[in-house]
């Protein structure tokens, strides 16, 4: 995740994760998710969703329950299934934690289970887990769940080191299109009249945290490279201002797949323009969100401007490899992830545009961190995060 000024990016995030991960307590080792299947139907009349999810798990031990994260969720019922018994589950829920234990009648021999939860919530107002969003006087909807807010859309195993395969429905509004981690798959009719079905392809095994769907009104450019296709949306009208990153990307893809020597692993790149954003951008699979301010360009746009398009840019696709394709296991080390990613930031840059000197931005911000980090209020880097006093 890119918060705008790159030099200060590793505290900043640093301390944005530890603060996100005040209620992130560690579930009991009870049972690890496998795969997901995750239907939204966001409704911009009653600004909620309703939501339909099966987990694949393995249960490690004869157990009664599972707890899983959830904050802000309306379960309707559950159940869970083992062999060939299927039997309802009694949900308790704990807000301060944000987790929900789900009891059986019946122990749970270890092995394969499935869950299944339907419930409702609704579109956060805060810009994080599933959010309501405006523009040019529409709605949309968009996840942010970098750190621990993936649980305020789905009920789930919210931890980075908890990765699986995820299978995400959208049940959408005519005229609008969603856009997620991977391909769709399809694309139905209904259920009910104005409304279709967009199912996307299952993704590889990543973190509840790298998952994201958004809903509304968008349109896109699109180009290719290296046969990965790249698209860029934003709201209509807004779209072809993303020509120059569509261009951006495009190098450093390139640029990438040479240098790691691993292509990029995930099938398709979308990068999302979005008028309504906390985050400066964020790294979610093939699918990276955006302030418009650091996607879009005018007609005229200052060296300045394109110099920080391309900078976020090549710091969220960085990600891609380090912190999506191999994550961290817990939220201390998050600055793994950022540290990797910041670092690499203006080498693909650089081999695309000598003549902006990255080199020289590099020792600027080197400076900056060095007199950030001699403040007495400096934090750790490297910090525990494991109970909600530690923010």
């Amino acid at each position: 995740m890119n918060r705008i000024v790159l030099v200060s990016l590793i505290c900043a995030m640093t301390l944005s994760c530890l603060l996100s991960v005040a209620n992130a307590q560690r579930l009991p080792d009870t049972a690890l998710p496998e795969h997901y299947k995750v239907t939204l139907a966001p409704n911009f009349q009653s600004d909620n969703f309703a939501g339909d999810e099966t987990i694949q798990v393995k249960v490690l031990q004869p157990t009664s329950s599972i707890t899983l994260n959830a904050a802000e969720i309306n379960f309707q019922d559950a159940s869970i299934t083992s062999g060939n018994q299927s039997q309802p589950a009694k949900v308790t829920t704990d807000p301060e934690k944000e987790m929900a234990t789900l009891t059986v009648a019946q122990p749970l021999p270890a092995g394969p289970a499935s869950i299944h939860i339907r419930y409702t919530a609704n579109l956060s107002q805060q810009l994080r887990g599933f959010y309501l969003g405006h523009a040019d006087n529409r709605k949309y909807a968009a996840t942010q769940f970098e750190a621990t807010d993936a649980r305020r859309a789905f009920p789930s195993f919210d931890e980075p080191g908890m990765k699986a395969t995820f299978e995400i429905s959208a049940v959408v509004n005519k005229g609008d299109i969603a856009i997620s981690n991977t391909r769709v798959a399809s694309d139905s009719p209904g259920p009910g009249a104005g409304k279709h079905t967009v199912h996307f392809a299952t993704t590889p095994k990543m973190s509840t945290y790298l998952v994201a769907l958004i809903v509304g009104n968008f349109r896109a450019i699109r180009g290719e490279q290296d046969g990965i296709p790249i698209q860029i949306f934003a709201t209509p009208g807004k779209e072809k201002m993303g020509a120059f990153a569509l261009e951006a990307t495009k190098h450093i893809i390139s640029f990438y797949n040479t240098y790691f020597g691993i292509k990029y692993p995930f099938g398709k790149l979308d990068l999302i323009a979005l008028p309504d954003f906390e985050a400066g951008a964020m790294e979610n699979t093939a699918c990276i969100t955006y302030r418009e301010v650091l996607l879009l360009l005018g007609e005229h746009p200052s060296v300045e401007a394109q110099q920080n398009v391309a900078s976020v840019i090549a710091h969220e696709v960085a990600h891609m490899w380090f912190g999506d394709l191999v994550t961290m296991k817990w939220w201390d080390d998050i600055w793994l992830n950022e540290g990797f990613a910041t670092w690499m930031t203006s080498k693909p840059v650089d081999a695309w545009k000598p003549e902006w000197h990255m080199e020289l931005h590099d020792v600027l911000g080197t400076g900056n961190a060095l007199s950030v980090d001699s403040l007495r209020t400096t934090r750790p880097i490297r910090q525990a995060a494991e109970k909600p006093a530690q923010n």
